[in-house]
Parts: structure tokens; C-alpha cells; sequence
């Protein structure tokens, strides 16, 4: 299994190489509008076709953008070339490639979600500062079909509450995200948790997971809706409930600690709201709800709309905020 592209000719820049492959190999013609990656093998690589003349092959791995519902109907695989495509989560998809193609992968990937530089890789890791994405491990779980929309009443008092979710703003108009690592790397989430008995309200779990989670010291949270849960499945089949989304104002960030429901500390990062909602992996109606966030950060404490900038993480320390 490869990604769309191949080798380039005598004379040919590679962007040009890039093009042309994807439109013999999809039947696409596709803007390319940024260099992702960069990577190069030494002389020894166990991934290296016998005979390479080093410093050896050099990919460079552009950005095509999101491709279209229409584009993805218009995908045609040369029957002698290629016998299938997938599009896949990046867990799934460096189980299915060479190691070092996955290392690639997920550099290029988590340059374009994290807004950072050109990635330049040498024998699959990173030969400059590792990013903040790639350090943790952060992938992320698309749900293409999810489409719960936010309800922008109050809860239906048939309806419990089993889980708050916040939007935590910084000054600047950033969000915190929280990722907990696993054995098949990190999954970002917004602070909070599941409702226990002993929290009077959601926003006493919210308040209590934002402070075991990441160390978050918030103030003034606001309901901006909730989401239907029509099982209750991941809370042991209870049935119906709702899940609170609500935005807060962040006034402090401790130093890191470890969390007592899993044992180990939960990365925190910087995003913005619309950067969150791509890392949460909820499609549209995750944009549509960063949207709302941002605006209602903005109208109820002045918080800026926040800047496209790379994501960062958190210093162990903690943050002073003005």
C-alpha cells in the first residue's frame, strides 16, 4: 500500500512528478499548495531498493488538499497499475505500510493539521525540533457519517446529563485540547468528562475534569447546547441521555500532574477553535460548533478571533495568563 505519486522523471521538477502520478494513477488534477514533507534515507536503510545511489531517494510529500464528494466519484485506478484505494484513519493506514512510509505519513498529516513548517525527515524521524503533534503521538478519529446536531435549548428533563465538554478559551482566543496516550497513540478531546454522582452539576464535572485532566482553572462556563446520545452504549447501555457542550473562560494553567482516573499525564495543547475541531474529527457539525464557541468567547469576554499559528503545547510548568 503506497499514497498517490511515484518517481520522478529526467528533467521533471517534483511537484510536476506529483501531479502527473495522481492524474495517471485517480484520474485527478489536483492544486498541490504546500510542501509537507521532506525525506531523505542514508546509506544503510533497510527500506532502500538494492543499488540506491546515496544520500539515496528523496521524497517530498505535498499537500492536495480535501478532496470533494464529486472528486472521490470521479477516482478511476488503472487496472494494470492498481487494484483497489481506501481512504483511511492514519492508525489504520501505518498498519498497512512499510514503517518507515508510515513515519512519512504521519509527519506530513500532522504538518497540515498543526499548521506547522515543512517537515524534513531523515530515515523516517525528524532531523529538526519535533513537533508537538508527532512528540505525542496525537491522531485523530474521523467520524465521516457522525451528524448529531447541537440542540441550543435547555436539556429535556427526561433526558440525563452523562457527559460535559468545554471549549476552554485562553486570552488570545486559543482552546485547550487534552490527549491521552494509548497504545495506538494519542486521541485529542476537550476537557471534561462523564457526570458522577457526586458532581451537583455538569459544571462541577467540567470544573473537576478540567482540573484532574489539565490542570485548568476556569471561570464563567456557558451552555452552548447538548447532543443526543440515543443509547447511552459507552456509559453500560443506560439508555438516552445528553451530552453538554459548554465554552469557559480559562484563568489559570498548573503545572502538569498526573491524572488520577488513568495514572498518567494527559498531553495539553494550544489550538484554535477551528484547528481543535479538525483534531476532534467531527466534521461539519464540529466546525459548525468551534463557530459558535469562538463567537460566544468573543461577544460574552472580548477573547480575539484567534489567529491560524501552529499548534503548541502546554509547558510542564503551566502558563501565567493576562
Amino acid at each position: 500500500m503506497a499514497a498517490a505519486g511515484g518517481v520522478v522523471e529526467p528533467g521533471e521538477h517534483p511537484h510536476v512528478t506529483c501531479r502527473r502520478e495522481i492524474t495517471e494513477e485517480l484520474v485527478l488534477d489536483l492544486h498541490l499548495s504546500a510542501v509537507l514533507a521532506v525525506h531523505s534515507f542514508s546509506a544503510h536503510h533497510p527500506d532502500l531498493q538494492p543499488g540506491t545511489h546515496c544520500p539515496g531517494e528523496v521524497r517530498f510529500v505535498f499537500d492536495g488538499g480535501t478532496l470533494t464528494p464529486d472528486q472521490v466519484a470521479a477516482i478511476r485506478l488503472p487496472r494494470e497499475e492498481l487494484s483497489e484505494y481506501a481512504f483511511l484513519e492514519t492508525r489504520d493506514a501505518v498498519q498497512r505500510l512499510r514503517p518507515v512510509d508510515g513515519q512519512i505519513m504521519l509527519a506530513a498529516y500532522r504538518a497540515r493539521l498543526g499548521n506547522t513548517a515543512t517537515a524534513h525527515l531523515a530515515d523516517g524521524r525528524h532531523i529538526l525540533d519535533v513537533p508537538a503533534l508527532d512528540r505525542h503521538d496525537v491522531h485523530v478519529r474521523y467520524r465521516p457519517l457522525w451528524d448529531s446536531p447541537l440542540h441550543r435549548g435547555p436539556v429535556p428533563e427526561r433526558l440525563p446529563v452523562q457527559q460535559a465538554w468545554a471549549w476552554c478559551f485562553v486570552p488570545d482566543g486559543r482552546v485547550v485540547l487534552v490527549a491521552n496516550p494509548g497504545p495506538r497513540g494519542a486521541l485529542p478531546m476537550l476537557p471534561g468528562g462523564t457526570v458522577e454522582k457526586t458532581d451537583a452539576t455538569p459544571e462541577d464535572t467540567l470544573h473537576r475534569e478540567a482540573a484532574e485532566e489539565a490542570q485548568l482553572s476556569l471561570a464563567d462556563p456557558v451552555r452552548l447546547g447538548w447532543v443526543l446520545d440515543e443509547t447511552g452504549e459507552v456509559y453500560g447501555g443506560v439508555g438516552a441521555n445528553a451530552r453538554l457542550r459548554l465554552a469557559a473562560r480559562v484563568t489559570g494553567i498548573g503545572p502538569a500532574a498526573v491524572d488520577p482516573a488513568t495514572g498518567h499525564p494527559f498531553a495539553r495543547l494550544l489550538a484554535t477553535p477551528a484547528q481543535a475541531a479538525a483534531l476532534l474529527g467531527w466534521g461539519p457539525p464540529g466546525a459548525r460548533q468551534a463557530q459558535l464557541a469562538a463567537e460566544t468567547a468573543r461577544e460574552r469576554w472580548g477573547h480575539p478571533t484567534a489567529r491560524p499559528a501552529a499548534i503548541e503545547e502546554i509547558p510542564a510548568e503551566g502558563m501565567r495568563l493576562t
